[in-house]
């Protein structure tokens, strides 16, 4: 077994055979495929600041174990190719799509450091999911795939004009962790009926959405009235689009904005959007 692939305890229950064994979790060398299972959503998650791990227990919780939706979790992101998205109905990315070669650190403190560094960190990222991968991805979501792009990945937009087009946003920036509320304004959309507005203490992520307005099913708006820069004009707002979904050709999309901290992808009201999310991706509702 590749450790990298991560099948689900469910996902690997489901592939042992009437003799006992389990059947292989092995990728061809040619296809780049994840075999043996019968996973219908293909998972990538996790980069260089949000830990697969948290993602893969999250969701294993939440959509695996409760919603009892088989999961192939991996974070290679050369495992996305339209022959390989073939075998699934629905793909999740919760990554960037992005790397910093030349360095990366998350402490906010001053480094002291003794002997000096001698080497400069460069925070400058770049896009690893290939302009070809998006081909892929808006090709197989126009065909009828369904693509469920979570919190961070609107940063891949900021680079790739046609994954752009099908995820609907690209990413400002986000001020530091602190609560805030989901407020559903669609109560119709059978991914928000029956959810109530919740609050998240998590990181509030401001977009530039660029979609039709009524596809948007939840705003993020920070109460206590502390704001960020929003849209093209980088005026300071308190609020922004945090879900929406739509038809895209004969395929469907959706975003959720929440879901930097576990804490948030656990808040009860969240679980049921996720659970509503992945019937209706299913076209099941």
């Amino acid at each position: 077994m590749n450790n990298k692939t991560n099948p689900t305890r469910r996902t690997l229950m489901s592939a042992i055979g009437t003799a006992g064994m389990a059947a292989p979790f092995l990728r061809t060398s040619k296809a780049q495929t994840i075999t043996g299972t019968n996973a219908v959503v293909l998972a990538v998650t996790g980069d260089e600041s949000h830990n697969s791990d948290v993602y893969r227990t999250a969701l294993q919780a939440t959509l695996v174990e409760d919603a009892g939706i088989p999961i192939d979790f991996t974070d290679e992101e050369k495992l996305i190719t339209y022959e390989n998205l073939q075998h699934y109905k629905i793909l999740i990315l919760f990554r960037n799509g992005t790397r910093h070669p030349g360095g990366y650190s998350n402490i906010k403190e001053k480094i002291v450091s003794d002997p000096p560094l001698q080497r400069k960190l460069d925070r400058t990222f770049v896009a690893t999911i290939t302009d070809q991968q998006c081909k892929d991805i808006k090709r197989w979501v126009s065909e009828g795939g369904s693509l469920w792009a979570w919190h961070n990945n609107s940063r891949l937009s900021l680079m790739r004009p046609d994954y752009r087009d099908v995820q609907g946003a690209t990413i400002i920036g986000h001020p530091p962790i602190r609560p805030f509320k989901v407020k559903i304004i669609n109560h119709d959309h059978p991914i928000t009926k029956g959810v109530n507005d919740f609050i998240v203490t998590d990181e509030q992520h401001f977009l530039i959405y660029e979609k039709d307005p009524k596809h948007v099913l939840a705003m993020s708006v920070n109460e206590d009235g502390l704001t960020f820069r929003s849209g093209k004009d980088g005026k300071p707002s308190n609020t922004c689009e945090a879900a929406w979904a739509y038809d895209y050709g004969k395929g469907r999309v959706c975003f959720f904005a929440p879901g930097h901290a576990m804490t948030a992808l656990w808040n009860p009201e969240y679980e049921k959007m996720q659970k509503n999310a992945v019937k209706w991706l299913l076209h099941q509702t």
